[in-house]
Protein backbone atom coordinates (compact mmCIF):
# COMPACT_ATOMS: atom_id res chain seq x y z
CA UNK A 1 0.00 0.00 0.00
CA UNK A 2 1.09 3.55 -0.60
CA UNK A 3 0.99 6.03 2.69
CA UNK A 4 -1.30 9.11 2.31
CA UNK A 5 0.16 12.48 2.85
CA UNK A 6 -1.43 12.33 6.26
CA UNK A 7 0.67 8.98 6.62
CA UNK A 8 4.10 10.55 5.61
CA UNK A 9 3.45 13.07 8.21
CA UNK A 10 2.75 10.88 10.80
CA UNK A 11 5.68 8.42 10.01
CA UNK A 12 8.61 11.42 9.92
CA UNK A 13 6.80 12.17 13.58
CA UNK A 14 7.26 8.83 14.61
CA UNK A 15 11.20 8.40 12.62
CA UNK A 16 10.04 6.16 9.93
CA UNK A 17 11.15 8.79 7.51
CA UNK A 18 13.22 11.94 7.50
CA UNK A 19 13.41 14.51 4.80
CA UNK A 20 15.35 17.32 5.77
CA UNK A 21 14.53 20.01 5.06
CA UNK A 22 10.55 19.90 5.45
CA UNK A 23 8.54 22.43 4.17
CA UNK A 24 4.51 21.59 4.94
CA UNK A 25 3.68 22.88 1.74
CA UNK A 26 5.65 20.42 -0.24
CA UNK A 27 3.35 17.70 1.42
CA UNK A 28 0.51 15.89 -0.78
CA UNK A 29 -2.55 13.75 -0.54
CA UNK A 30 0.02 10.70 -1.17
CA UNK A 31 3.56 11.89 -2.29
CA UNK A 32 6.06 14.47 -1.06
CA UNK A 33 7.68 17.00 -3.68
CA UNK A 34 11.08 17.50 -3.70
CA UNK A 35 13.34 20.37 -5.00
CA UNK A 36 16.17 20.53 -7.47
CA UNK A 37 19.18 21.64 -6.10
CA UNK A 38 21.66 24.07 -7.67
CA UNK A 39 24.25 21.15 -8.89
CA UNK A 40 24.08 19.49 -12.04
CA UNK A 41 27.21 17.14 -13.04
CA UNK A 42 27.16 15.87 -16.94
CA UNK A 43 29.71 12.78 -18.61
CA UNK A 44 32.10 14.28 -20.64
CA UNK A 45 33.25 11.21 -22.50
CA UNK A 46 31.27 10.56 -25.62
CA UNK A 47 31.08 6.85 -25.09
CA UNK A 48 30.45 5.52 -21.07
CA UNK A 49 31.98 2.30 -20.14
CA UNK A 50 29.98 0.28 -17.38
CA UNK A 51 33.67 -1.23 -16.24
CA UNK A 52 35.19 2.23 -15.25
CA UNK A 53 34.62 5.16 -13.85
CA UNK A 54 33.58 8.09 -16.60
CA UNK A 55 34.63 11.12 -16.28
CA UNK A 56 32.04 14.12 -15.34
CA UNK A 57 32.40 17.86 -15.09
CA UNK A 58 30.12 19.74 -12.74
CA UNK A 59 27.51 22.56 -13.63
CA UNK A 60 25.69 25.31 -11.14
CA UNK A 61 22.30 26.29 -12.29
CA UNK A 62 22.06 30.43 -12.59
CA UNK A 63 19.57 32.29 -11.14
CA UNK A 64 18.53 32.55 -14.83
CA UNK A 65 17.84 29.31 -15.41
CA UNK A 66 19.79 26.59 -17.73
CA UNK A 67 18.72 25.55 -21.00
CA UNK A 68 18.92 21.64 -21.23
CA UNK A 69 19.77 20.03 -24.40
CA UNK A 70 18.16 17.00 -25.42
CA UNK A 71 20.41 14.12 -25.96
CA UNK A 72 22.43 15.09 -23.25
CA UNK A 73 22.06 13.13 -19.65
CA UNK A 74 21.89 15.62 -16.76
CA UNK A 75 22.44 13.94 -13.12
CA UNK A 76 20.85 16.68 -10.71
CA UNK A 77 20.37 16.57 -7.16
CA UNK A 78 17.43 17.07 -4.86
CA UNK A 79 17.91 19.77 -2.17
CA UNK A 80 16.15 17.47 0.42
CA UNK A 81 17.88 14.61 2.23
CA UNK A 82 15.76 11.52 3.00
CA UNK A 83 16.16 8.70 5.50
CA UNK A 84 13.65 5.65 5.24
CA UNK A 85 12.95 2.89 7.55
CA UNK A 86 10.63 0.18 7.07
CA UNK A 87 9.27 1.54 3.73
CA UNK A 88 10.17 1.34 0.39
CA UNK A 89 10.44 4.59 -0.95
CA UNK A 90 10.19 5.78 -4.49
CA UNK A 91 10.95 8.53 -6.54
CA UNK A 92 8.70 9.93 -9.79
CA UNK A 93 8.25 12.84 -11.73
CA UNK A 94 5.74 15.53 -11.33
CA UNK A 95 3.29 16.33 -13.88
CA UNK A 96 3.79 19.36 -14.30
CA UNK A 97 7.65 18.38 -14.83
CA UNK A 98 6.58 15.83 -17.14
CA UNK A 99 4.11 17.64 -19.43
CA UNK A 100 7.50 19.91 -20.26
CA UNK A 101 8.88 16.66 -21.68
CA UNK A 102 11.29 16.52 -18.85
CA UNK A 103 12.29 13.53 -17.55
CA UNK A 104 13.57 13.24 -14.10
CA UNK A 105 14.64 9.76 -13.31
CA UNK A 106 16.02 6.73 -17.01
CA UNK A 107 14.93 3.42 -14.32
CA UNK A 108 16.03 4.64 -11.00
CA UNK A 109 12.98 5.80 -9.33
CA UNK A 110 13.10 3.03 -7.09
CA UNK A 111 14.60 3.34 -3.74
CA UNK A 112 16.08 0.32 -1.10
CA UNK A 113 14.52 0.38 3.02
CA UNK A 114 16.77 1.66 4.60
CA UNK A 115 18.40 4.25 2.15
CA UNK A 116 19.88 7.10 3.69
CA UNK A 117 20.70 10.06 1.52
CA UNK A 118 20.13 12.70 -1.50
CA UNK A 119 18.50 11.10 -4.59
CA UNK A 120 20.90 12.20 -7.51
CA UNK A 121 17.92 12.60 -10.87
CA UNK A 122 18.58 11.24 -14.53
CA UNK A 123 17.37 14.34 -16.18
CA UNK A 124 17.10 14.20 -19.36
CA UNK A 125 14.50 16.04 -22.07
CA UNK A 126 12.50 15.79 -25.38
CA UNK A 127 12.96 19.25 -26.68
CA UNK A 128 15.04 22.43 -25.36
CA UNK A 129 13.68 23.31 -21.61
CA UNK A 130 15.15 25.83 -18.96
CA UNK A 131 15.49 24.46 -15.80
CA UNK A 132 15.89 26.37 -12.41
CA UNK A 133 16.98 25.48 -8.98
CA UNK A 134 14.71 25.04 -6.29
CA UNK A 135 11.52 23.88 -7.92
CA UNK A 136 9.88 21.16 -6.80
CA UNK A 137 10.58 18.47 -9.71
CA UNK A 138 9.66 15.35 -8.30
CA UNK A 139 7.65 13.94 -5.98
CA UNK A 140 8.80 10.88 -3.47
CA UNK A 141 6.03 8.69 -2.46
CA UNK A 142 6.21 5.46 0.10
CA UNK A 143 5.24 1.57 -0.18
CA UNK A 144 4.57 -0.29 3.19
CA UNK A 145 6.35 -3.72 3.30
CA UNK A 146 5.18 -6.77 4.48
CA UNK A 147 7.42 -9.24 6.42
CA UNK A 148 10.78 -9.31 7.52
CA UNK A 149 13.37 -7.00 5.59
CA UNK A 150 17.25 -6.58 5.39
CA UNK A 151 18.34 -2.58 4.96
CA UNK A 152 20.06 -1.30 2.63
CA UNK A 153 23.50 -0.92 3.52
CA UNK A 154 25.68 -0.74 -0.09
CA UNK A 155 28.65 1.07 0.00
CA UNK A 156 27.84 2.23 -3.73
CA UNK A 157 25.49 5.42 -2.66
CA UNK A 158 24.27 5.41 0.66
CA UNK A 159 24.42 8.66 2.76
CA UNK A 160 25.81 10.04 -0.16
CA UNK A 161 25.84 14.45 -0.20
CA UNK A 162 25.93 15.18 -3.41
CA UNK A 163 25.49 14.05 -6.91
CA UNK A 164 26.33 10.32 -7.16
CA UNK A 165 27.32 9.07 -11.02
CA UNK A 166 26.96 5.73 -12.23
CA UNK A 167 29.12 3.57 -9.95
CA UNK A 168 28.32 -0.09 -11.96
CA UNK A 169 31.90 0.12 -12.25
CA UNK A 170 32.47 -1.71 -8.71
CA UNK A 171 30.56 -4.44 -9.83
CA UNK A 172 33.15 -5.65 -12.01
CA UNK A 173 35.68 -5.88 -9.15
CA UNK A 174 37.34 -9.18 -8.69
CA UNK A 175 38.41 -10.43 -5.28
Amino acid sequence: MILTGRQIQEARTQGQLRIEPWRDEQLNPNSYNLRLGEDLAVYTDHELDMARPNGIEFLKIPPEGLLLQPGRLYLGRTLEYTETQGMVPMLEGRSSVGRLGLFVHVTAGFGDIGFCGYWTLEISCIQPVRIYAGVAICQIFYHTVSGAYDSYDSGKYQRNSGIQPSMLWKDFIKD
